[in-house]
């Protein structure tokens, strides 16, 4: 008796052994639990390289795998078309290395936006507007700290927080922030190169 089964592909997943199952890479249900769990148990790829290394594959191959070894299975595919298998070898973790890049990342981060601001603060002349907003205001002479310098660095501060939507472990809201949004964006067009390139099945192009 023919038995529906439905799989969803992710688009890309992370493994970290060599033989890789239906189950490790696609959601998968059918009403009757006996065929979803021979489908589960499909091997869609075994690794033989000990490298880091990413494999692209289609449902194409899922289901050709699926009908193999259970004959009885209707695939019907409700996700990606063409899914990444990210291998990962599995090591221990090298948690001075991963600090070291981190702080790295960090003081780059915060040098490269300290001087954006400061060439922003000159390139504006932000500190003579102050100076003449006070001198018109309090009809006198600026001493360098005003109210003005003190909420103009408070509410950078304050308005590089609300943008960014994360302060340490706290998030104002549950909405991604948009360093989230960039870091998917970026990484979605990677994995569509990715799949874009394994489906180029000529070696070289003539523009001459």
């Amino acid at each position: 008796m023919t038995q529906t089964v439905y799989v969803k592909l992710s688009q890309i997943t992370q493994v970290h052994k060599k033989d890789v199952f239906l189950s490790d890479i696609a959601d998968v249900y059918c009403s009757d639990k006996s065929t979803a769990s021979r489908c589960k148990a499909v091997k869609v790829q075994t690794i033989h390289s000990d490298q880091e290394k990413r494999y692209m594959g289609s449902i194409v191959d899922v289901v050709q795998k699926i009908s193999e070894n259970v004959p009885e299975a209707e695939v019907n595919s409700v996700g990606e078309t063409d899914f990444i298998i990210d291998y990962q070898p599995s090591k221990k973790p090298m948690y001075t290395w991963q600090w070291l890049k981190t702080i790295f990342v960090c003081l780059v981060c915060f040098s490269g936006a300290a001087f954006a601001i400061m060439t922003f603060n000159n390139d504006a002349s932000v500190l003579d507007v102050f100076k003449e907003l006070y001198r018109l205001i309090m009809g006198q002479e600026s001493d360098g700290l005003t109210i003005l310098e003190t909420s103009y660095s408070v509410g950078l501060a304050l308005g590089i927080i609300v943008f960014f939507n994360h302060f340490a472990k706290l998030k104002l809201n549950t909405d991604p922030t948009p360093l989230e949004v960039e870091m998917r964006l970026y990484e979605d067009n990677i994995n569509k190169t990715l799949i874009q390139n394994d489906g180029r099945k000529e070696s070289g192009v003539d523009v001459s």
